[in-house]
């Protein structure tokens, strides 16, 4: 579904992963708090493991001491963690994300995993998708009828065709080859 949306509204893949209110960072967080790197290293591939788990123990010495040291440390051990898990995803990593930056549907996805509830979502969803296909479908119907009026006017409307017709493939093709992280 994440897929969907992501390919749908053109936002980066998976972005909310450098967000702050991402899973990354939260379990990072969590690692931290807990000292316990293995609840980070789901994240990222074995052969990124040594890095990590270096960082994390270098980040984890200096907790407790300067404050200000620390949050420096602690904000490259994410930046890292963030950029390495970027690359098993095949993305670029562009830095991290505030808190709130999530689409309100990647929100609801996390939601849905975290309350095993997968029904507000489906209904959601569905909803935002037709309401999105909808108004799509309405404004290139309203200019189908001007479009070989004028040039300007039939730009419009080829405009419109296009993100409707690649707002249908692109659901179309995540539900033919699934969304790949």
């Amino acid at each position: 579904m994440v897929g969907l949306l992501t390919l749908m509204f053109g936002m980066p893949t998976f972005a909310h992963c450098d967000s702050y209110d991402g899973p990354v960072i939260q379990d990072a967080l969590k690692a931290l708090e807990n000292e316990n790197v293995e609840l980070v290293l789901k994240w990222i591939e074995p052969d990124q493991e040594a890095e990590i788990t270096n960082l994390f123990d270098k980040t984890v010495a200096l907790k407790g001491k300067d404050s200000d040291i620390y949050n420096i440390v602690e904000k490259h051990f994410l930046e890292t963690l963030v950029r390495l898990h970027r690359e098993t995803e095949g993305a670029p990593f562009t830095g991290l994300k505030p808190a709130g930056s999530t689409t309100p549907m990647v929100r609801m996805a996390d939601m849905s995993i975290e309350n095993s509830d997968v029904g507000t979502l489906l209904d959601n969803l569905g909803s935002h998708i037709r309401a999105v296909i909808a108004e799509k479908h309405e404004k290139v119907t309203t200019l189908a009828q001007a479009q070989n009026n004028s040039v300007s006017q039939g730009r419009a409307y080829v405009e419109a065709y296009v993100d409707y017709t690649h707002t249908l493939e692109a659901i179309e093709a995540v539900l033919a080859h699934g969304g790949h992280h």
